[in-house]
């Protein structure tokens, strides 16, 4: 049964892109470097931009969303978390067809799905319609994004040309979270929540048009698709979002982490996950190469990009609640509040990719990056309800943000060097599901620190005599006064904001240990043109191709 299955699905896959794909595929070792690299990245970073943005972009539109469709308060959540679930739970099985099957042809297909995915969701008219087209787009964004971080591994040569690649995409995916913010506002106040899906389409249509000429084919490699794996490390994972998601405590600050279907689902994600190494264990043709996480600086860089899912999710959900709320701001003015944080990022992205690689190298990038974004969350922490936009937020935005774009390109880095060209998709998918797991623990657990200190704080207010009459009427009528909400909202996420900043510092202690290397030369001559450490076999220095 199972070799009908791996016979079968590759197939169906060949032949969803076959009219995309151009004819006289060659082998993945003998696909040539294309002639016009700089379309070849413009096409890479607008894919990812464009799916990394609408993890957020919906963000804004929801109360529209949910007037237009008649969504209760308990499932609007879901048309975040569709998204998030599909895209999460299928990112190793992305990473791995095009590994197998064509990385150009799997990130075809997936602006396709997700191009789809993005049509339906616009013209959405029910609960059901919208969230299937969402876990559309999730499952489209997640063929697309691991291919996407294996074709400039593969495509574009070691050195200055794949740092400049690497800078610009490390810059799209840090930004992407506060463009699809700014976007999402644009678009629901002087259009209609129906653009935040609908702006993607003829974006999706550009890639596809572009794609066959500014990408390099690559033809089926020798193997067959892991099912098992498939089957355990998708429902693992999806498990895991869906658990998380639940887990988090709500407005009223109840936790949820002891219910029945939270800890089943936990659980029951925890024991596919476990089967899922024993699985890739004992496979000839693993879905994910384990030797892959035997490389410190590697499994180090999963690691740090997990922690700093973990906090930006967070900052972000917090932050934007907290500015249209507690300070009154518009969608289109909240999504402006967020704008110095992707220009700074995609500032210190590119100054990194193109002068500090060179001149410093990873590993003080790494040790620097978590201390200044950690810094800079703590800064963002100091809320008050008093405050203002300007001093209050722009200053600890660029802070945050330097430190995040001093981070991504080196994260990226470690993880696709040293790396065999057949297992690219596969350690890009690790990458991305870091990032992903990251942010849904995020919002779980930093989520449920904040909105149970928001909840403590009103109860503290109330006794403490914070309620007037005029207060106390109105919370026998099931409303909170408004001077109360606000300072426990405050009390509340700056708490949230406090925890994401000391996670991001654990960062820190990630990189020490995960960078370091005996027998260190002197840092001028210790850099390769690549930004990496050159190895030394006799002090047991080097990481094999492949580690």
């Amino acid at each position: 049964m199972w070799t009908e299955l791996t016979q079968f699905l590759p197939e169906v896959i060949l032949m969803a892109t076959e009219l995309l794909a151009r004819p006289g595929d060659l082998p993945e070792a003998a696909a040539p470097v294309p002639r016009h690299l700089s379309l070849a990245l413009v096409v890479i970073a607008a894919a990812q931009l464009m799916i990394v943005l609408d993890a957020t972009i919906v963000n804004v539109a929801l109360p529209e969303i949910q007037r237009a469709l008649g969504f209760s308060g308990a499932s609007l959540a879901w048309i975040v978390t569709a998204y998030s679930l599909a895209f999460g739970s299928l990112l190793l099985l992305g990473g791995r067809l095009g590994d197998l099957y064509g990385r150009r042809r799997i990130f075809i297909t997936g602006v396709a799905v997700f191009s789809v995915g993005s049509l339906l969701g616009g013209f959405a008219t029910s609960e059901a319609f919208l969230l299937s087209a969402r876990a559309l787009q999730g499952a489209g964004a997640a063929l697309a994004a691991p291919t996407a971080l294996a074709l400039i591994a593969t495509m574009f040569p070691p050195g200055a040309p794949r740092n400049k690649a690497l800078g610009v995409y490390a810059g799209m995916s840090g930004a992407g979270g506060a463009i699809g913010l700014l976007l999402g506002g644009i678009l629901t106040t002087y259009v209609s929540w129906r653009w935040v899906f609908f702006v993607n389409v003829p974006i999706g249509l550009s890639l596809l048009a572009l794609s066959p000429f500014a990408l390099v084919s690559s033809g089926r490699q020798r193997g067959r698709l892991d099912i098992p794996g498939v089957i355990t490390s998708t429902a693992g994972l999806a498990l895991l979002v869906f658990g998380l998601t639940e887990a988090a405590a709500g407005q009223d600050g109840v936790s949820h982490w002891g219910d029945t279907k939270v800890v089943a689902s936990l659980a029951a994600a925890a024991a596919l996950l476990v089967g899922f190494v024993f699985i890739e264990l004992r496979t000839s043709h693993p879905e994910l190469p384990l030797h892959l996480l035997k490389s410190r600086r590697r499994s180090g860089a999963y690691l740090m990009m997990l922690l700093l899912g973990t906090a930006i999710f967070a900052v972000f959900f917090f932050l934007t609640i907290y500015i249209q709320t507690v300070w009154n701001y518009s969608p289109v003015r909240a999504g402006l509040a967020w704008l110095p944080f992707p220009v700074t990022i995609i500032a210190v992205s590119t100054l990194v990719a193109r002068v500090l690689l060179t001149r410093v190298g990873v590993r003080p990038l790494l040790l620097a990056g978590p201390l200044l974004a950690g810094f800079g969350f703590l800064w963002l922490s100091r809320l008050s309800v008093s405050g203002s936009y300007w001093p209050d937020l722009p200053p600890a935005m660029v802070v945050v943000s330097a430190g995040l774009g001093l981070m991504f390109v080196p994260l990226t880095l470690m993880v696709v060097s040293h790396v065999r060209n057949e297992d690219a998709g596969a350690a890009s998918g690790v990458l991305n599901v870091g990032q992903q797991i990251g942010g849904a623990i995020g919002l779980a657990a930093i989520g449920t620190i904040a909105w149970s200190a928001v909840a403590s704080s009103v109860q503290d207010q109330v006794a403490a005599g914070g309620a007037a009459a005029a207060g106390a009427a109105a919370q026998s009528a099931g409303a909170i006064p408004t001077p109360i909400l606000y300072q426990a909202l405050t009390d509340g996420f700056s708490q949230g904001l406090f925890v994401a900043g000391m996670v991001t510092l654990v960062g820190f202690f990630v990189a020490i240990v995960t960078t370091w290397t005996p027998g260190r030369i002197r840092l001028s001559s210790a850099v390769r043109e690549d930004g990496i450490q050159p190895c030394d076999e006799a002090l047991g220095t080097c990481e094999a191709a492949g580690a």
